[in-house]
């Protein structure tokens, strides 16, 4: 059985003979942007349904939109997070809302 090395956080034994580092995917910011016309409540139900946030969190990221514009939704991988831009698009579509959804580097 392998053990950690805690001074180089890097595995010792079989693992040792990979020589490269596998390095976590770039994040980027999926950004909710305020509108006139979007309810507080759809805004809510889309951060619970698509991105499984709780009740309080979701509330508290609405009001971020409503009170400075935009709030963070999450941060994911490209691939999730241009999904979950387009799964809000669809929603907010079919509900007749014209949110905006959009996503960026998290730098």
């Amino acid at each position: 059985m392998t053990q950690p090395d805690r001074d180089t956080r890097t595995w010792t034994g079989a693992e040792a003979d990979v020589s490269e580092r596998i390095l976590a995917p770039p994040l980027y910011r999926v950004i909710l942007h305020n509108d006139d016309y979007t309810t507080r409540d759809f805004v809510v139900f889309i951060l619970q349904e698509i991105f499984r946030k709780s009740e309080a969190d979701a509330i508290t990221i609405m009001l971020s939109v409503h009170q400075k514009g935009i709030g963070v939704a999450g941060l994911y991988s490209f691939q999730v997070a241009e999904t979950k831009v387009e799964q809000v698009r669809l929603l907010a579509e079919r509900h007749e809302f014209p949110l905006l959804c959009t996503f960026e580097p998290d730098v």
